[in-house]
């Protein structure tokens, strides 16, 4: 085993420069949600040139909106394609012992906020000192590249799987995951998917769930010289603002799951935008509200907003003016489950062999406090999958976005071995 990790390391190494570049090019290419379709013909490209049979596929609204998992984000259907490339297992299995694998990996990437706090352009592809930097370096397009060079690498050394690999390059994922439902809608299956998420190359079997929520907050106008005849709608937000922080303390404390290490960490409720006033000197009649609200894992959906309508619920029904004027409260964009495989699922231990013998280290198992597509593989296309990935998801969404490197090179060689390892084939 020690010389079957070898070679393939080696062969990976000897495609580092080419992964390096590609990784560059690929964060060069724009793909802001609904802006996705270059990037994906780039990849489509790189696909077709490892001889993998490669799949475009559409995203089309009037076949997911019925769907349960189905998120609203607002972004036109039009030219949001997925990428999907098939490495088709060649040979009987004759033990019953290998498994087809999806990797999995998103190609749309948040907005770059106030460009002059970058310090380069966000699609400069920049490297220095072993970093590459730019939006979605990160988050998540090197993840995808090391998939490609997993293959390639595996290709290069002479082997052939078993079962099929298939490498999933999605779209809207960071707005509701329409990309892989996509795929799971169409039919596209494995015995167990990987996502390659920005984890530090922890293997992460569960994710939160986080729904976005906006709540709004009535008042009643007046000139601000006659404040005592006017509500105001900011200082009514105080009091819903306290009890939601209440509410996310209290429900941490009641919690506990053994892959959380913070144990207030693991579903956050936050608060993104605040609205309120159209001037300065008027008593402000609204204040709207947007945030996400962690779902944690184990919990429904359901079950969770209805604790956020008990709570606005109980904050009207003590205040004289909520109590008679409500504040409202509204689901939209990404509604996220949280999502779990067991353990003990064969891809949990293939995965965390193959990081050992790389690294050379004992691999750690954690929960991620966001939410991901590995929820869609779980709860609706009942297939075990994880997350595992390189760079940190602190770096990603930020100014500045980076990844290490090596970082890159390595999660390919684990890949490379879990796919060996997985999906049978020649012995190298």
């Amino acid at each position: 085993m020690a010389d079957t990790s070898k070679l393939i390391s080696a062969a990976v190494d000897q495609l580092r420069d080419e992964l390096f570049g590609f990784c560059q090019s690929l964060v060069r290419i724009p793909s802001l949600p609904g802006e996705e379709q270059d990037a994906q013909l780039f990849i489509a490209s790189k696909l077709e040139e490892v001889n993998l049979h490669v799949d475009i596929l559409r995203s089309n609204r009037d076949e997911l909106e019925d769907h349960p998992a189905f998120c609203d984000d607002g972004v036109s259907f039009a030219d949001r394609v997925n990428v999907i490339g098939r490495w088709s297992g060649v040979s009987e299995d004759v033990n019953g012992n290998a498994r087809s694998l999806i990797l999995n990996g998103h190609v749309d990437v948040v907005p770059v906020g106030n460009l002059d706090l970058w310090d380069d352009s966000p699609w400069s592809g920049k490297i220095a000192d072993g970093k590459l930097y730019g939006r979605g370096s990160c988050d998540m397009k090197s993840g995808i590249a090391a998939a490609i060079f997993a293959v390639k690498a595996l290709q290069s050394v002479g082997f052939s799987p078993q079962k099929d690999v298939l490498i999933e390059s999605v779209i809207g994922e960071e707005s509701g995951g329409v990309g892989t439902l996509t795929s799971i809608v169409k039919g596209y299956r494995a015995d167990a998917a990987i996502i390659m998420e920005p984890t530090r190359l922890m293997i992460c079997p569960v994710q939160s769930g986080a729904l976005t929520f906006r709540i709004k907050v009535p008042g009643q106008a007046a000139h601000a010289s006659m404040k005592r005849s006017g509500v105001s709608a900011i200082e009514k937000f105080y009091p819903i603002l306290d009890a939601i922080n209440e509410l996310e303390r209290r429900r941490h404390q009641s919690f506990h799951h053994p892959l959380y290490e913070d144990p207030m960490g693991v579903a956050p409720i936050a608060f993104g935008t605040v609205k309120g006033g159209d001037w300065h000197s008027t008593v402000p009649n609204e204040v709207i509200v947007e945030g996400r609200y962690g779902v944690l894992p184990g919990e429904s959906n359901e079950a969770a907003r209805e604790i956020l309508v008990e709570t606005l619920g109980r904050v009207a029904a003590g205040d004289p003016w909520l109590k008679h004027n409500p504040p409202v409260l509204e689901w939209f964009e990404g509604q996220f489950e949280s999502g779990e495989t067991d353990v003990l699922e064969p891809i949990i231990p293939l995965l965390s062999n193959s990081h050992r013998e790389i690294l050379g280290s004992e691999p750690q198992l954690h929960g991620v406090p966001y939410g991901s597509d590995l929820r869609l593989f779980t709860n609706h296309g009942k297939m075990p999958a994880v997350l595992y990935g390189p760079g940190d998801v602190a770096h990603a969404h930020t100014v500045n976005e980076f990844i290490p490197l090596d970082e890159v090179l390595t999660c390919a060689k684990v890949l490379a071995l879990t796919i060996y390892r997985t999906c049978g084939g020649s012995t190298l």
